[in-house]
């Protein structure tokens, strides 16, 4: 407790680290004021109250739960997101994105920009569908198409609103800001999850306080094995020749390439779950294609829809991979700088030894986030309140690990700087991102 005590002190002696905290808290305070102010013309009383489900309970996660109340920035980030995952496929598959990739500074100014463009363009849509599926007829106080035309543009405004203030939580605060806006979100809906578990654990044939408490020791397990995927990574290691550079011999140091086991991320996960809501579209929009195997596809606890939607995961995992990782750009660029691996010939062989090295840990990794994005539904069917077992795997706890990690990393990379004590006794904390590692998606989500 001393520690504890002590290091938050450090904290707030050091002017600048003080100064980013109070910001980022700022900046989150608006964001969460701006998710209950809902959308003029929207009346909130003759709005449908429930939970989403399936891939609109993932956005409304995502947005904080202002999704479900028709507030102003009910889109949150998804559309940056999505923009943003487009740019980074485009430059992976088309020279002139990976011409500028390679400019440096002024290429990702360039990127940026055209991040900003799409995501303008993906918020128009989709705020045009949004006010078309979310929001009933009686709930609107305006008539059409003045509904219509005035709720896109506050949407759209309010998503671009809310990519400003993740760049200025970036810039002016502390960590990754889009990461720390989504990460609110979800923090958000955890008291009302705890609340119901309380409540369903408590009442009448609940089970009393002992089946709740066992709940709480099960997520600290889930959450420890969690924070296992999201940091284990395979060191590879690098000898660099020695160079004589004037009067000073330089190199002959060894390195380590570090490849995370969970390279991917989230978005096998995300991407699956987009893939699994196409079955309860058709559900909805053609009812004359139901099935029973429809619709155990469509319950999200059913043995079809886990085992279908972990098979997805795996393949996602293995392909999201293979994308991010270019063993034959870390190859070449260990070559140019003169490293090598002890035992491998450069060039070829190394490209083909990173390339085994990686599909070996990706296949255990894949594994591992299957499971993860699968316990909500085993917690479901351990008779875990719906809203309190989302927390127990899948997207919203592996954004939630990571975004933790990595805030907590650039806090004692200060304190560090300045001669104070880490957050821990031993070692240093280490985010999701080993800063090595070459052709790896270094963005938070």
């Amino acid at each position: 407790m001393k520690k504890l005590i002590t290091t938050l002190t450090n904290i707030w002696k050091i002017d600048d680290l003080r100064t980013r905290i109070l910001n980022t808290l700022l900046f989150l305070l608006i964001y969460r004021i701006g998710c209950h102010i809902v959308l003029p013309g929207v009346n909130p009383q003759a709005l449908a109250s429930g939970q989403k489900e399936g891939l609109l309970g993932l956005l409304d996660m995502f947005a904080g739960g202002s999704f479900s109340r028709s507030a102003i920035f009910a889109l949150g980030v998804m559309p940056y997101i999505s923009a943003s995952i487009v740019v980074q496929l485009l430059g992976i598959a088309v020279p002139y994105f990976q011409k500028m990739q390679k400019e440096g500074e002024s290429g990702r100014t360039k990127m940026n920009q055209i991040t900003r463009y799409l995501t303008l363009a993906i918020t128009l849509l989709q705020a045009f569908a949004y006010v078309r599926t979310q929001i009933e007829p009686s709930a609107k106080t305006l008539a059409d198409p003045m509904f219509t035309i005035l709720t896109a543009i506050v949407l759209t405004a309010g998503t671009l609103f809310v990519m400003w203030l993740g760049e200025k939580i970036t810039d002016k605060g502390i960590g990754n800001g889009i990461s720390l806006i989504i990460m609110t979100g979800i923090i958000a809906q955890l008291p009302s999850g705890i609340t119901a578990e309380w409540v369903s654990r408590m009442s009448k044939g609940g089970g009393g306080p002992i089946p709740l408490l066992l709940e709480f020791l099960a997520l600290f397990f889930v959450v420890v094995f969690t924070i296992l995927i999201v940091q284990g990574v395979r060191k590879i290691p690098v000898q660099y020749a020695k160079k004589i550079v004037g009067n000073k011999q330089v190199g002959g140091v060894r390195q380590y390439i570090p490849l995370k086991v969970n390279a991917a991320g989230v978005m096998p996960i995300i991407f699956a779950q987009a893939i699994m809501f196409v079955p309860m579209s058709l559900g909805q929009f053609f009812p004359n294609l139901q099935s029973d195997f429809l619709t155990s596809l469509s319950n999200y606890t059913s043995v079809a829809y886990n085992v279908t939607f972990a098979i997805l995961i795996i393949a996602f995992t293995f392909f999201y991979t293979a994308i991010m990782v270019n063993p034959q750009q870390m190859s070449d660029d260990m070559k140019k700088n003169g490293g090598f691996v002890p035992g491998i010939k450069p060039g070829l062989e190394t490209s083909n030894f990173i390339d085994r090295v990686i599909s070996n840990i990706t296949f255990p990794g894949a594994i591992f986030l299957a499971i993860i994005a699968i316990l909500p539904a085993i917690a479901s069917l351990f008779g875990i309140n719906n809203q309190f077992a989302h927390f127990y795997g899948g997207t919203s706890l592996l954004i939630l690990v990571g975004v933790v990690l990595d805030t907590l990393q650039q806090i004692e990379s200060h304190l560090l700087m300045r001669h104070y004590d880490g957050l821990m006794k031993t070692g240093r904390i280490k985010g999701r991102t080993p800063a090595a590692v070459e052709g790896v998606d270094q963005s938070a989500i």
